[in-house]
């Protein structure tokens, strides 16, 4: 009798497992079918109501992640139900994400993130865009970089925040890696000129510095955009820094991966649309005020935040637009506008600044 072959003999050892994924995978792509049906159900009780709700969305993530035992790790989890929700979402209705744009910047990545491929994604030139869009209707959210874990916060995504009447309903957190590309991949010692955002060329400014000392350092619009201009160039001798997405779709090879100076580097979005959220137990809610230019005058705003044990994440100051060296204040706190301490706090912060605007309470980012 002839003996089975090596090979032979691993496809017994693996024919059972392939049955059983076969079968598993026949089981849940009737859930999926199953889910999306109760979506359109959903959807049609709705009417004309808000078909995203983002503290249910962050509400089954954090659930899913409680009852993973792996090994898939949570990460991977979020994600995976995050595309299966995005693609139920659009069997009611594809939502329109605006972002700053072209193709493959580090906001449509946040945008992808958050809403999932089915999801369609508005390239904007501009962030100023990107609230006008949605402001008018034209799309349904925005997603707006506002700070960064290394270079700070982003200044006119702040501007716009103290003035839309936009709310912010979600945040998205992108690990950040910045990589140099360019049409041939050439030495380093041939780059005479670096195309990024200026956010970007300072994330990496140690690393230019010792490997590009002499390159110019060009600012853009975009990441994206560097990487499509050096694509479009004749210039064999100029390059890009952007992400790996960028690199993709602009056709440019990588010189260097991971050039950011700081190996955490992240950089954290929010999510603004028309609707106000409701509480899940892991909020966060963000306010802008101001004060009278008096001594003291900040200490007694953030009191309360402090006698009712209110955690801040985030206090940052801008220049007011309408006083000479009077100042915006942006504050992110731990908690939801509608929770009773959060409640007492921001009446008691009305009582005592001359200006309180609530830009939204939204769930937390789900990582």
């Amino acid at each position: 009798m002839k003996q089975p072959t090596p090979s032979q003999q691993l496809d017994e050892q693996l024919k059972p497992h392939r049955n059983a994924i076969d079968e598993i995978d026949a089981t849940v792509l009737k859930l999926l079918n199953e889910r999306a049906a109760h979506a359109r159900a959903i959807g049609e009780l709705k009417g004309t109501g808000a078909v995203y709700r983002p503290e249910r969305e962050a509400a089954v993530l954090r659930r899913i992640q409680s009852l993973n035992h792996g090994p898939l790790p949570n990460e991977s989890v979020a994600r995976l139900f995050r595309e299966v929700m995005s693609e139920c979402l659009a069997v009611e209705r594809p939502l329109t994400i605006a972002y700053l744009g072209p193709q493959g910047t580090f906001t449509q990545q946040a945008a992808i993130k958050h809403f999932g491929h089915a999801a369609h994604t508005q390239a904007c030139m501009t962030i100023d865009d990107c609230f006008k869009r949605v402001e008018t209707r034209q799309a349904d959210y925005l997603v707006a970089p506002v700070e960064n874990s290394t270079e700070g916060s982003v200044g006119r995504s702040l501007d716009l925040l103290a003035v839309s009447a936009l709310q912010a309903c979600g945040e998205v957190v992108v690990r950040v890696h910045h990589n140099l590309m360019g049409k041939t991949g050439r030495p380093f010692g041939s780059i005479t000129k670096v195309y990024a955002h200026a956010q970007a060329l300072a994330q990496c400014n140690d690393w230019l510095g010792r490997n590009l000392p002499n390159a110019e350092r060009i600012s853009v619009s975009s990441n994206a955009e560097a990487a499509r201009l050096v694509a479009q160039s004749d210039d064999e001798n100029i390059a890009a820094i952007a992400g790996v997405t960028a690199a993709e779709i602009y056709g440019l090879e990588i010189s260097a991966r991971c050039i950011e100076d700081e190996p955490s580097n992240t950089t954290r979005f929010l999510v603004m649309g028309h609707q106000e959220t409701e509480p899940t137990g892991n909020d966060k809610t963000s306010l802008v005020i101001s004060t009278p230019n008096r001594a003291g005058a900040v200490m007694g705003l953030l009191q309360p935040f402090t006698d009712l044990g209110i955690s801040m994440t985030k206090f940052e100051s801008r220049p007011s637009k309408s006083s000479l060296w009077e100042y915006l204040f942006f504050i992110d706190i731990e908690g939801h506008q509608k929770d009773a301490k959060v409640q007492e706090a921001l009446r008691l912060l009305g009582e005592r600044a001359s200006f309180v605007k609530i830009i939204g309470a939204y769930p937390a980012a789900v990582l």
